[in-house]
């Protein structure tokens, strides 16, 4: 072999070495763009996957919200019926009292003298619906004897709008005591309301204690 042949074998060789090396580079090149462009889609699937996990908790949070502002506003709805079928009730107890003339106006003697002790005050006013203006005058007599004389008892001449029972203001105004079925009903709400929370039945209120004392 002349040094020409040898030439030509060594250009040979080598290119065919550099052939297989850039043949190599280039398969390094391809596996690491195509690693690279699978992670990039992994990623990719990821993050949209989280979105979309994050769009579906916030859509589920947001319909059980609604769900529960909903049942909320039915539970409130019902409670407020409830307590005005209560206070109805109330009412039409209120009046069936009223109606056994000698027991309602005995318990009106006993609200304005109980009152009139809470009030520290020699000049007292009483006030109270049109009836039972009427009634208190028939007793009036017994009343004012059973405070005197630490008290004095003024019957006022303007009926006030209420159910029934007595409202107390002392001479200079600074004092009240309200026994208004109207003062003593807003005073037992709340533990109704509370009852009502907690049974979600009107059977279950205690009634009793508005018309005692």
């Amino acid at each position: 072999m002349n040094q020409v042949q040898e030439l030509e074998q060594a250009i040979l060789t080598r290119a065919e070495r550099l052939a297989a090396e850039f043949r190599e580079r280039g398969t390094r090149s391809r596996d690491s763009i195509l690693r690279e462009a699978a992670e990039r889609l992994r990623l990719r699937e990821a993050r949209e996957e989280a979105i979309a996990k994050t769009l579906a908790e916030r859509t589920f949070r947001q319909r059980v919200q609604a769900s529960e502002l909903k049942m909320q506003s039915q539970l409130d709805l019902m409670r407020w019926n409830l307590v005005q079928d209560v206070e109805r009730q109330l009412q039409e107890r209120m009046r069936h009292f009223m109606a056994d003339t000698d027991a309602y106006s005995a318990w009106l003697q006993q609200l304005v003298a109980g009152a009139a002790t809470l009030i520290e005050h020699p000049e007292i006013n009483v006030s109270a619906n049109s009836a039972d203006q009427k009634r208190l005058r028939l007793c009036w007599d017994r009343i004012t004897q059973a405070v005197a004389p630490t008290r004095n008892l003024s019957l006022t001449d303007d009926p006030i709008d209420t159910l029934g029972g007595v409202l107390l203001t002392s001479g200079d105004g600074r004092i009240r005591v309200d026994q208004t079925f109207d003062g003593r009903l807003a005073r037992l709400r709340p533990r109704i309301q509370q009852v009502i929370l907690e049974r979600l039945l009107p059977g279950g209120v205690e009634t009793g204690n508005l018309f005692s004392g």
